[in-house]
């Protein structure tokens, strides 16, 4: 057996542990470039408390702008430019404190603002020149609010562009976090149609992570631990309540439910980064160009689908899913694969994520764009292989 494991070097998980930003920061710089997500934080005065706390730990905080979309190229190198116009140097941190775009933004340009690049196109994986990150990227502190994508454990920064389309990751080792601090307070301000979407990224990484053709033993079992956390029924004694993204969908301000998803999520991160990932994903990243349709309600859309597409190459994980999620004991292994797809549908119903593409404004004209754009890394994971005309059939039928 051989493996890699790649995760961050330090993790602080807890209520108000966005208080120890400063504290942490501080021992990777003097001078923090700070990029935020949600405007939420400001207008609740979350920002302002964790500023005065990151210069009560000694630092110089610069603000490095926000984003509340998934990160373009116009984005990223507007922020490297930033960073590099400020003299970014040795002794700076890179902080992002947000969901998943302004994580991705944050990874991107603590890598960039060190390597010299024109434009963060030049790395990108299929579309640019082949160039490498060659200068040790500066340190960088995550900060994930949303409870879902699990960026903050990811090597990788998707990175969007509409003309030419595409969605593509600059990726490499060395921008995996040097901390991450998961306070799941943040949680509480989050929106549910964002809860549900996030939530179920985080639901479709820990499953195509878990069947992926690429997949490795340590995060299959931090995926089983992520899957009971987020999706499966929770028990308290002898009362049994709702999964943790249903709980959190119908109740934003349920600490627990928003704790159980902080950590799934993280662990979704770690189990992508290090297995890959699979078709929902694939897709994902096409109808995110194409119909803008947002990252984790196109994978919730696609991943019963995807779960249907793959279960018979795959079907005693399946049924370990379907085990875990599902709350019953004593099925065969094709009824526990079953319930796992079941189990998924009745959370996609909960949460109210469309059933059919059409609902997200797909339209079949743009069935071969969006297969000829679904071939990147998550598709190279899904464990059965599909052609172009397995995949257009298929995606037909969603419509």
């Amino acid at each position: 057996m051989e493996y890699t494991f790649l995760a961050p070097s330090k993790v602080v998980f807890g209520s108000r542990s966005r208080l120890e930003i400063g504290t942490i920061a501080r021992l990777l710089g003097a001078r923090a470039f700070v990029v935020w997500g949600s405007r939420t934080l400001e207008r609740l005065g979350v920002k302002a408390e964790i500023e005065e706390s990151m210069r009560e730990a000694g630092l110089e905080v610069i603000d490095a702008g926000s984003i509340s979309r998934e990160p373009e190229v116009a984005d990223v190198d507007a922020a490297t430019r930033f960073l590099r116009e400020s003299g970014a140097r040795s002794g700076d941190v890179v902080v992002a404190i947000g969901g998943g775009s302004a994580v991705d933004l944050g990874k991107a340009i603590a890598a960039l603002a060190v390597d010299g690049g024109e434009t963060v196109v030049d790395y990108l994986e299929g579309v640019g020149t082949g160039r490498q990150l060659t200068t040790e990227p500066l340190p960088f502190v995550a900060v994930p609010t949303t409870g879902g994508t699990g960026s903050e454990a990811t090597k990788n920064s998707v990175v969007s562009s509409y003309d030419p389309t595409f969605k593509k990751s600059l990726r490499s080792d060395a921008m995996v976090a040097n901390a991450v601090v998961i306070d799941p307070q943040f949680g509480l301000s989050v929106p549910p149609d964002t809860t549900a979407w996030t939530g179920m990224d985080a639901i479709t990484q820990l499953i195509e992570s878990y069947i992926s053709g690429r997949a490795k033993p340590v995060p299959r079992a931090l995926a089983i631990d992520g899957l009971a956390h987020a999706a499966a029924p929770a028990k308290q004694g002898d009362e049994i309540s709702a999964p943790a993204i249903v709980e959190a969908f119908q109740d934003p301000r349920s600490e627990p439910a928003r704790a159980r998803m902080a950590h799934a999520a993280y662990l979704s991160g770690l189990a992508l980064a290090n297995s890959g990932l699979g078709m929902a994903h694939g897709v994902a990243a096409a109808l995110g160009v194409h119909n803008r349709v947002p990252h984790g309600l196109a994978c919730a859309a696609l991943l019963p689908c995807a779960m249907r597409t793959n279960r018979d190459v795959r079907r005693r994980d399946m049924a370990r899913i379907g085990e875990v999620i599902s709350g019953r004991t004593g099925m065969n292994e094709s009824e526990a694969a079953n319930a796992a797809i079941d189990a998924v549908d009745e959370l996609c119903a909960k949460v109210f994520v469309p059933p059919r593409l059409s609902d997200l404004g797909v339209e079949r004209a743009q069935i071969p764009a969006i297969v000829t754009s679904s071939r990147g890394n998550s598709m190279s994971g899904n464990p059965r292989e599909l052609t172009d005309e397995e995949l257009t059939t298929i995606l037909e039928d969603l419509l």
